[in-house]
């Protein structure tokens, strides 16, 4: 008797992983195929031509969101009228849509460019700072493990603040923060950058925007020669942690030995 209801259930079982297992109607003949190469000309919707880099990454982003809304509408649609089969086609493609890493394209402190200064105080501009610094923070809340989407958050708000507020006492500030959160996503360049940016608009910043910048250089871009010199400037800038201080004198030592 055990055996016969076992044989049942792995019978259903089976049957069940058929109709599932399988996907049934999920539209595998209606995904369109891989377009390669350039499109024809009567198929080309965009056209921009001679358009800067932030005319088109704005349209860019204007389409993005056309894209997602339409594919909302059409979930919204075939719901609405019972199409259970292309509600789920919608579905999976607004999943897959979520899933895809979107980059922002704009990389402010290059936009910017380095002749920033920064000089007045901006109300606005200080509490966009206070809310940045606060969103970092509770991303590091766990020492161990930091919360990437709030780092993303903040970084969104530092680059707000120097779109927004570029003669702002607080760029240079928000240039080093936001330097340190693409320094831990591995963004090296782009956190050379934003350091570089750090000293260059306030001259005076209290971080060691210098030597962030040098370590790069030297660490990861071994671009050795232009780490030198940043090694020297962080020196005599001074206010490095002790042991910061020790490794940039054994780096210069070395860095000069060995030209």
């Amino acid at each position: 008797m055990a055996n016969k209801i076992l044989t049942a259930t792995l019978i259903v079982l089976f049957n069940v992983c058929l109709i599932g297992c399988n996907g049934i109607d999920v539209g595998r003949g209606q995904i369109k195929p891989i377009r390669t190469g350039q499109l024809p000309k009567s198929e080309v919707v965009i056209k921009v031509p001679a358009a800067e880099e932030t005319d088109i990454v704005e349209q860019m982003a204007t389409n993005r969101l056309a894209y997602r809304q339409g594919l909302e509408a059409l979930a919204l649609y075939y719901d609405k009228t019972g199409n259970i089969m292309k509600v789920r086609w919608a579905q999976k493609e607004l999943r897959a849509l979520n899933t895809m890493p979107q980059y922002n394209y704009i990389i402010q402190a290059n936009i910017a460019g380095p002749d920033l200064k920064a000089r007045e105080s901006i109300a606005e501009a200080d509490l966009l700072y206070i809310e940045a610094v606060a969103t970092e923070n509770r991303a590091n809340r766990w020492i161990v493990v930091r919360d990437k989407e709030l780092l993303r958050t903040a970084l969104d708000k530092y680059n707000q603040l120097l779109r927004k507020y570029p003669s702002s006492d607080k760029v240079g500030d928000a240039a080093y923060k936001a330097g340190q959160i693409y320094q831990y996503f591995k963004d090296y360049s782009i956190a050379l950058l934003y350091y570089q940016r750090a000293y260059q608009w306030d001259p005076k910043i209290l971080y060691p925007a210098e030597y962030k910048a040098a370590y790069i250089l030297d660490q990861h871009l071994r671009r050795r020669t232009e780490a030198l010199e940043l090694y020297q400037r962080a020196i005599e800038k001074g206010g490095l942690l002790e042991k910061r201080e020790e490794f940039v004198q054994r780096r210069i030592k070395d860095l000069t030995t060995s030209r």
